[in-house]
């Protein structure tokens, strides 16, 4: 059997990974149970994600370590909740600018947008999104509310982000050539966004 061509792409098949973790003082030293994250891991569990976490860490420096280990792990997606408020030990958004490379700003504006709609103090939120080597790290807000509206908002962008980031393209208007996408995560057999 021949090898193929070095002009062949492959494509993963395997589910996209993603990391959730929560950004909580008072969660990591178990005065309270964390109630963001589990909703976070079961809403991408349902888009078709390999999903680890929650991981709970106090907000500030060990939010960064563990950004740095999944970055490291090359998880596809990284989704933080919590510490992106304007007290004092809320530095999650901080952490988040030391490991990304760039960012992406339409993703939080779209969610704070959302989160607008049904609560005004949704425009408090500092989260940020953007990539690191080819993880996707974006902060939710930390009530449940919060991480719902960031869901919803996510689930029409995640499959294109993650697509993009391992590869695929964008159609080329003048040639008419359809972009070599990755599946989408959670409808199998579907190509993708052609945005």
């Amino acid at each position: 059997m021949d090898a193929p061509s070095a002009d062949v792409t492959v494509v993963s098949s395997a589910p996209p990974r993603a990391l959730v973790i929560t950004a909580s003082n008072r969660a990591a030293a178990g005065v309270y149970a964390d109630k963001g994250g589990p909703v976070l891991a079961e809403g991408l569990a349902a888009l078709g994600f390999a999903v680890d976490g929650p991981r709970v860490v106090p907000d500030g420096d060990p939010v960064e370590a563990a950004l740095r280990a999944a970055v490291t792990a090359a998880y596809d997606v990284v989704l933080t909740t919590g510490g992106t408020g304007i007290s004092p030990t809320d530095r999650t958004p901080e952490a988040t600018r030391r490991v990304i490379d760039h960012e992406v700003p339409g993703i939080p504006e779209a969610i704070r947008a959302a989160g607008r709609a049904k609560v005004p103090t949704a425009a408090l939120s500092r989260g940020l999104a953007g990539v690191a080597g080819r993880t996707l790290i974006v902060n939710l807000p930390g009530s449940t509310g919060g991480v719902r509206d960031g869901l919803a908002v996510l689930a029409d962008l995640l499959p294109h982000a993650v697509d993009q980031l391992r590869g695929g393209d964008h159609p080329r208007p003048d040639t008419g050539a359809t972009p070599r996408t990755a599946p989408h995560p959670g409808r199998p057999g579907s190509t993708g966004s052609a945005h």
